[in-house]
C-alpha cells in the first residue's frame, strides 16, 4: 500500500491539542498517520494513544508504522462515531484529546481503487470501509430519480441536481453506470454548458462529494460523534474537528457554541431559570483555514476548516 503522510494543517492541529508527555490520545481517522505520528512522538514516553479507522488499509499501515510502541498504541478498525464503546471497550474512561480529520486520505483518493474520484476510471464503490453494505453504484442504479436528486442536492449543494438525476436515470435504463468516468460523463453533459463554462471545480464534484456522503452515512456519523465527544474528555481535555466542506463544518460549529453558551432561556425571560453553564471553551472563535504556505505545498488542504474546543 502506498501511503503518503500528508496531514492538512499539522501545526495548527499540534497547537490547539498540545499534547503533552503521558496523556492519553485519540486519534478517530487514522489516515496516513501523519497526525497521529506527531501526537504519538509528544505524549511518550508514558502516553496511551487510540487509533481509529473504518478502512481497514489504514489500520494495516499504522500497524506497520507503529507497531514499535507496543501496547502503548492500540489500532481499532471501526467509524469514530462509536468512539464511546471503543474507549470503553479499551478500559478507557476519559481521555485529553481527540481529533478528528474528516477528509479522505491521499491513499483513498488515489490507490484504493474504490471511486472516490473522477480523475480516473475505476468501479463506483465510495465506501470508506470496504465492508460496508451500499455502494454508489448500487445508489446511482436503484434509486429513484427524486430521492437521488434529494441526495445530490442536500449533501452536494447542487443547483442542477434535477437535471443530472434525471439523466443518470435515462442512462441506467440503457445500461448500468458501474464507473467513475461514465458517471462524471453523464452529470457534466447534463449540466448547462454556460455554467460548466463558468465553474473553478470539475461538474462532477458536488455529485461525488454527495454520493460519499450518502454511502458513509458521513453527517449523522459526524452528529453522534459530537453529541458524544464531551463526556470523553477529562477536565481540560481538548477536541481538533478539521473538516472539509460546509455541511460537516456546520454541524460542529452548531454543536461547539451550544456547547460553550451559558443560559439558553428563551430572550423573553427576563431572569435565566436553566441554570445552564458552559461546559466548553471556544479555543476557535471562527474557523481557522491552512496557510498560504501549506496551500501552495499541499493543494488539497485549502478546503480544510478547523475548529477546537477545550473541555471546563
Amino acid at each position: 500500500m502506498d501511503f503518503k503522510h500528508i496531514s492538512a494543517m499539522p501545526r495548527e492541529v499540534m497547537a490547539f491539542l498540545d499534547p503533552k508527555p503521558g496523556e492519553t490520545f485519540v486519534d478517530g481517522t487514522l489516515g496516513g498517520g501523519g497526525h497521529s505520528s506527531l501526537i504519538i512522538d509528544r505524549i511518550m514516553p508514558g502516553g496511551r494513544f487510540i487509533g481509529i479507522d473504518q478502512d481497514m488499509d489504514a489500520i494495516s499501515n499504522a500497524r506497520e508504522r507503529f507497531s514499535h510502541h507496543g501496547d502503548s498504541v492500540s489500532l481499532i478498525h471501526d467509524n469514530f462515531a462509536n468512539i464511546a464503546s471503543v474507549l470503553s471497550e479499551q478500559g478507557i474512561s476519559g481521555v485529553d484529546g481527540i481529533l478528528v480529520d474528516i477528509g479522505l486520505s491521499q491513499h483513498q483518493l488515489n490507490g484504493s481503487g474504490r471511486g472516490f474520484s473522477f480523475m480516473r476510471d475505476e468501479p463506483l464503490d465510495m465506501r470508506m470501509d470496504s465492508l460496508g453494505d451500499t455502494t454508489a453504484e448500487e445508489l446511482v442504479n436503484t434509486l429513484p430519480e427524486k430521492e437521488l436528486a434529494d441526495i445530490i442536492f442536500k449533501y452536494g449543494e447542487e443547483r442542477f441536481s434535477r437535471g443530472i438525476a434525471k439523466a443518470i436515470v435515462r442512462r441506467r435504463e440503457v445500461a448500468p453506470i458501474t464507473h467513475t468516468l461514465e458517471l462524471a460523463d453523464i452529470i457534466r453533459f447534463a449540466m448547462p454548458a454556460k455554467a460548466v463554462a463558468k465553474q473553478k471545480i470539475h461538474p462532477a464534484t458536488r455529485s461525488f462529494q454527495a454520493l460519499r456522503i450518502a454511502v458513509n452515512h458521513e453527517l449523522e456519523r459526524l452528529e453522534r460523534f459530537m453529541d458524544d465527544f464531551l463526556a470523553l474528555l477529562n477536565p481540560g481535555g481538548r477536541l481538533c474537528v478539521l473538516s472539509f466542506h460546509s455541511l460537516e463544518d456546520r454541524i460542529v460549529k452548531q454543536k461547539m457554541r451550544y456547547l460553550a453558551s451559558g443560559c439558553i432561556c428563551s430572550k423573553s425571560i427576563p431572569i435565566c431559570v436553566c441554570g445552564n453553564e458552559p461546559k466548553v471553551k471556544l479555543l476557535t472563535r471562527k474557523a481557522v483555514r491552512p496557510a498560504d504556505d501549506e496551500v501552495e505545498a499541499n493543494p488539497m488542504a485549502r478546503s480544510t476548516r478547523l475548529r477546537a474546543c477545550e473541555r471546563l
